[in-house]
């Protein structure tokens, strides 16, 4: 299993997670966050506008479809076909352990 972390433009984030329920993955969390990229913030004149507000969206899946949600993800957040500074990231991590609080079970 991974966990995957997309943060996305807050916009995109309700395409993004219908697009990942259309493709069968409608297990996602959402937290909305503030932060900045590479970019450093955006400039509007003489005001710097340091954190900007990002959606955090987080699903876990199977090894199997891992390339798939990426390439779902990144094609409904993108912006235009070249995309644009601040359309986001996804981080991949593995899942070592995985349990359902109300049965107590270890997901395989």
């Amino acid at each position: 299993m991974y966990l995957l972390r997309a943060i996305v433009r807050p916009e995109k984030s309700p395409v993004v997670m219908k697009a990942l329920l259309d493709a069968g993955f409608p297990a996602v969390t959402k937290l909305s966050v503030f932060g900045r990229g590479k970019q450093r913030g955006l400039r509007v004149g003489n005001v710097t506008y340091d954190e900007l507000p990002k959606d955090l969206l987080m699903i876990v899946i199977p090894e199997k479809d891992k390339d798939f949600v990426i390439e779902t993800i990144i094609e409904v957040a993108r912006s235009g076909d070249k995309g644009q500074f601040g359309d986001g990231k996804i981080f991949v991590t593995p899942v070592e352990e995985a349990y359902t609080i109300s049965s107590g079970k270890k997901e395989v």
